[in-house]
């Protein structure tokens, strides 16, 4: 088993025992692997280990890289998980099957706007300010529904909510609370957890972590 495979595989059985330990399924989390800072050799050593979902912050930076990649693994799945501008919706309706960083109506607009030129429409996660922190992005908790309500009223899929908690503290708190939103809205997904704090998302409900750092690295 190489490396990459090993890692990875050392990340599914620490999601596999939170998961019962929290009496859910290990196959309700999809493990995204942050690529964001990674080349193409080390992105193709995961792919050769089995990994599948991939995420990226920069359009930019997607761009670079993924077309090729994809047209030797059309399987491949294309998260955006950095905060977006409206003027790169079209760039990104192309690009990606899941947005995990919707965070307001402008933004919904220009993506369904693209999406419907398109004929494409990818997933949305909606991006929740969790920790209310000014210089961070994100929807304010108070403002879930409307948006929430926004994108079902479009042809972009509502897959669920999004959060980072605050750096410094303990993040099982906020994941609670975002479990709680999830509830109060009527939304099943949950984008949350990362390298350092993936096992108590996956305890706390999420279906979707986000793994840069453990995955690539020794």
């Amino acid at each position: 088993m190489t490396g990459a495979a090993e890692r990875r595989q050392h990340i599914l059985d620490l999601i596999a025992k939170s998961a019962g330990i929290a009496r859910r399924d290990p196959a309700d989390v999809e493990l995204i692997a942050v690529s964001k800072t990674r080349l193409g050799e080390a992105i193709e050593a995961l792919i050769s280990a089995g990994q599948r979902s991939f995420g990226e912050s920069r359009v930019q930076d997607a761009l670079a890289k993924w077309p090729a990649l994809r047209s030797r693994y059309p399987d491949i799945l294309l998260h955006c998980i950095g905060r977006l501008q409206s003027n790169k919706a079209a760039e990104a309706v192309a690009l990606f099957d899941a947005i995990h960083s919707l965070d307001r109506a402008s933004l919904l607009d220009a993506l369904v706007k693209e999406a419907d030129k398109a004929r494409r429409f990818p997933a949305v996660y909606i991006q929740v300010n969790i920790g209310e922190e000014e210089q961070k992005g994100g929807c304010p908790i108070g403002e879930v529904g409307a948006l929430a309500a926004a994108v079902r009223a479009s042809p972009l899929p509502l897959a669920g909510l999004m959060a980072i908690p605050p750096l410094g503290v303990e993040p099982a708190p906020y994941f609670a609370l975002l479990n709680k939103l999830a509830r109060r809205h009527d939304v099943t997904g949950l984008s949350m957890g990362m390298s350092a704090d993936y096992e108590a998302a996956v305890m706390l409900g999420a279906t979707a972590v986000r793994v840069g750092t453990s995955l690539f690295e020794d």
